[in-house]
């Protein structure tokens, strides 16, 4: 819960300055005609400023926020309910919340009074996967003639907006190895058929023939296996790299908007299926939450990703890759989430795979970002297009030489990158 403390008093808004003005105004024509008419009609437009902030309430008046985010996709809808204790009614609330950097407004706010509340209605779209926080309320309570505000006391929860491609809810279903015991934690990774039954998953080259499930197999038309809880254990670790590149800061940002929205649905699709997992970023130094599972790692993890930023100075790949040995263990199956656009982000794959840790690039592409601040002509336009794609497939080709990599261009779609962690011979070429 976070509560906004008043950061102001009895304000006057302009129409009361108006009201005052023509009091004023007319008290002098009086004192010149020397009638007493014009000033009996300058006291009620005295008094009715004096008045109003009278009658409201005498500090910050405190209101309670419930909120929810919901929607799917770039679709984001946030309801949040506004409070006030009596005797404020909600009517005499002016809410406002703002609207985060790339975010789009679909439609105006939406606002409905009821018995005691007021709720307001944001419907946004977000043009790329993310991990954000709706920012908090700015509640004002002004009085029915809109002459005097004060700035509510706002007692709130936190929202956030989580988007992420849809493919990675079936992320979780990889078999990770296992690279720590610990007793009462993670479970054996041997293979067999002890454990509690878990679901039936298609087979694998690795599965033995005991393990098919014969009648399942029947009924689809392909084989299917029998899975079993002892097998629902692993390590991830993900690291994101936010050193700055030549792109400049601002399609740096939404690159790492774009990370981070992954970053967060490939950890919760693997703590789902109780997975450990691990989150690190790179940029002039390592910031990193150890390997742990459960809903109080996945705060732990959301706030990390919430504050990560784009580095102001690149430290060297061989610091990160040492970093991470005082929090990871090696073996460790590492995702790296960075847009390979400089020769240090380059560097920084083949160092962390040679500290003993397996190693899958994730990498971002910088190529739709760009190609939408282009001003050029068609044949222009479409030759520099050509020409950033060559570049972009050899740095992908360099980068394979050291571990596999996923280029990802589209940001709304994952497939490709789930099946390839299906596959553990491709996955493990990195080790």
């Amino acid at each position: 819960m976070s509560a906004r403390p008043p950061t102001s008093g009895l304000r006057w808004r302009p129409a009361a300055y108006v009201l005052l003005g023509a009091a004023v105004v007319l008290f002098g024509v009086g004192i010149v005609l020397r009638s007493p008419v014009p000033v009996l009609l300058a006291f009620p437009l005295l008094l009715a400023p004096l008045s109003a902030g009278l009658f409201g309430p005498r500090t910050s008046p405190p209101v309670r926020v419930e909120g929810r985010t919901d929607g799917s996709g770039r679709s984001v809808r946030v309801t949040e309910l506004f409070t006030p204790e009596p005797p404020v009614r909600p009517e005499a609330l002016e809410v406002a919340v703002a609207v985060p950097p790339g975010v789009t407004e679909d439609r105006p706010p939406e606002k409905v009074v009821r018995d005691g509340y007021l709720r307001l209605t944001l419907a946004w779209s977000v043009p790329d996967p993310t991990v954000m926080t709706v920012p908090a309320p700015d509640v004002i309570w002004r009085d029915p003639l809109g002459l005097v505000e004060r700035r509510a006391l706002v007692d709130a929860s936190d929202l956030f907006v989580e988007r992420y491609p849809p493919e990675l809810h079936r992320a979780g279903a990889v078999r990770l190895r296992r690279t720590l015991a610990l007793p009462g934690e993670t479970m054996s990774r041997s293979v067999g058929e002890s454990g509690e039954f878990y679901g039936i998953r298609e087979a694998s080259p690795g599965d033995p023939p005991r393990r098919i499930n014969w009648r399942a197999t029947a009924r689809a038309g392909r084989r299917l296996v029998n899975e079993y809880a002892l097998d629902r254990t692993g390590d991830l670790l993900i690291l994101l790299d936010t050193r700055p590149t030549s792109l400049g800061p601002a399609v740096d940002g939404r690159l790492l908007a774009v990370s981070r929205g992954a970053a967060f649905g490939l950890a919760e699709a693997f703590l789902r299926e109780k997975s450990r997992v691990g989150i690190a970023s790179y940029g002039e130094f390592l910031r990193a939450v150890p390997l742990a599972t459960g809903r109080t790692q996945r705060v732990r993890l959301r706030t990390l990703l919430l504050e990560t930023t784009v580095a102001d100075l690149p430290g060297p790949a061989e610091r990160c890759a040492v970093a991470l040995r005082r929090y990871y263990p090696p073996n460790t199956t590492t995702v790296i989430l960075s847009p390979l656009a400089s020769e240090e982000q380059l560097d920084l794959v083949s160092h962390v795979r040679r500290r003993g840790f397996p190693t899958v690039v994730l990498s971002p592409s910088y190529l739709p970002m760009m190609a939408r601040r282009t001003n050029l002509v068609e044949e222009d336009e479409a030759l520099a297009a050509r020409f950033a794609r060559l570049t972009r497939r050899e740095e992908v080709a360099r980068m394979w030489r050291d571990a596999p990599v996923v280029d990802w261009e589209d940001y709304w779609s994952l497939g490709g990158f789930v099946d390839f962690l299906r596959r553990p011979a491709a996955r493990e070429r990195g080790g």
